[in-house]
């Protein structure tokens, strides 16, 4: 069949390929819509409609085995609370709690403390003309952001972001690279000590409302969460909370630069920025691929994926695809008429936290414009991110007129 003939090679764990996989995706989309690698033993779909159908088919493609390829390969045990990594029935109930604290209506009402340390971090660059967007802005203010909901005192921000930071990052192109990393940083990720403190110590946030839920669970059981479901919980947000905010932080700047007539519209309305975030989280998804477990044999394209695969839902490809967008997929557009893209998953795994990245991404970029309405970008004093599940910069420097 044309989808195992001679297929373009796609790893997402070659630092080459990530730095543009769209050349590859556009070629498995138009001619291998089902493609498996056989060196890493996984199959990958890469068109709109498979995608999209896929995210949604919670039945067939399973999250409890995990969501990255390597924790499926790992056969990894997920812990309690990561409701990311999580089936029905079980998944309704810990995702229920979640959404009743982040509601698009909590989340824009802290949009004042968001813009306050968007203005601090911006306003202490008066004067430079020169200067690394992701350590000033990007990496910092999420995790203030994150912390704050979390109750975690600032001056424990940074390490804890380093921290989670590190479950993430490939020092090689290689799945047990990422496994091993994957390892240790869960088993150093331990927010216990602040968890134990807020047992006593209440307050208005995330973590203290984890500590008082009660609940009924899917076995019938009225009962509080236990401490390492809230611990799960607490790590999960702590590093979705982080990592992909920061990647639409520097694919925002780093786009912009390259599109300096839509910049341009946006300073001059301010009103095109919400479009202009989604539009750019279409253009350049934070997290590109999901992956998933093939509960039982399936038909993809005419061809059986057998039970026990491992599915690779590639979202970043998906956001591109001609079929869904037009011949200017793979311009961005900050008119577009979006109605939804893939950058927040689907189904039953939509991002809880997307009302919190659509807020984050859409100040920054306003407090960004107020101050620095032009910018060029120096890529030879910038770089990259290498992870398997996430794409975007480290470092992003700048230069401001």
């Amino acid at each position: 069949m044309s989808s195992v003939l001679n297929p373009p090679y796609y790893d997402p764990y070659d630092f080459d390929i990530d730095a543009d996989p769209y050349p590859v995706w556009k070629q498995l989309r138009d001619h291998h819509p089902l493609y498996y690698n056989d060196r890493h033993d996984f199959y990958a779909v890469t068109r709109w409609d498979d995608v999209e159908a896929g995210l949604k088919n919670h039945e067939v493609y399973l999250s409890s085995h995990g969501t990255l390829l390597e924790m499926i390969k790992a056969d990894m045990e997920m812990p309690p609370g990561m409701v990311i990594f999580d089936d029905p029935p079980s998944h309704t109930v810990y995702r229920g709690l979640l959404s009743r604290v982040f509601t698009p209506k909590r989340m824009n009402a802290i949009e004042p403390q968001v813009r306050r340390y968007c203005a601090e971090m911006l306003d202490s660059l008066a004067g430079r003309t020169r200067f690394d967007i992701i350590e000033e802005l990007g990496a910092k203010m999420p995790m203030r952001v994150i912390g704050m909901l979390l109750g975690i005192p600032e001056e424990d921000q940074q390490a804890l972001r380093d921290k989670s930071d590190a479950g993430l990052r490939l020092d090689r192109g290689d799945m047990d690279a990422a496994v091993h990393n994957m390892s240790n940083s869960a088993a150093e990720g331990d927010f216990g000590e602040y968890l134990d403190w807020r047992k006593d110590n209440p307050s208005d946030d995330v973590m203290t409302q984890l500590v008082h839920a009660e609940f009924t669970d899917h076995t019938g059981e009225r009962r509080n969460l236990t401490r390492d479901e809230i611990l799960g919980y607490v790590m999960l947000l702590a590093g979705a909370g982080n990592e992909t905010t920061t990647r639409l932080i520097g694919w925002t700047v780093k786009t912009l630069a390259e599109y300096p007539d839509q910049r341009r519209e946006l300073v001059d309305d301010r009103s095109l920025i919400p479009n202009a975030i989604e539009e750019m989280l279409r253009y350049e998804a934070p997290s590109p691929t999901q992956a998933r477990y093939v509960a039982t044999d399936v038909e993809v394209h005419g061809q059986v994926v057998p039970e026990g695969s491992a599915m690779l839902f590639v979202d970043g490809s998906a956001n591109r695809d001609e079929r869904k967008w037009g011949p200017t997929a793979d311009r961005l557009d900050i008119h577009r008429e979006i109605g939804h893209h893939l950058s927040f998953g689907y189904g039953l795994h939509f991002c809880l936290g997307a009302a919190l990245a659509r807020l984050e991404g859409r100040v920054a970029l306003d407090e960004i414009l107020s101050r620095f309405p032009e910018w060029s970008v120096d890529f030879e004093a910038s770089e990259r991110a290498h992870t398997s599940s996430v794409r975007g910069w480290d470092k992003l420097t700048i230069n401001v007129n």
